[in-house]
């Protein structure tokens, strides 16, 4: 698993939590940071997505090359 798939999932963890914190203390300044926070982790996570399916591409052009 790629480390930006990871540090997504932390971001968007994170941002869930600001942003619940946020809806149920009133604080509209915290809920959307924490709402930012979660679409930057959705968006990091799926940039980690991306580069594992290149990996494992790459990984099978090379295992086809060498039969």
């Amino acid at each position: 698993m790629d480390k930006d798939r990871m540090e997504g999932k932390m971001k968007e963890g994170t941002g869930w939590a600001k942003d619940k914190f946020g809806e149920t203390t009133g604080n509209e300044r915290m809920e959307a940071e924490g709402e930012a926070e979660r679409t930057e982790g959705k968006a990091q996570g799926a940039w980690g997505k991306v580069k594992d399916a290149a990996g494992d591409a790459t990984d099978a052009v090379k295992d086809a090359v060498k039969r």
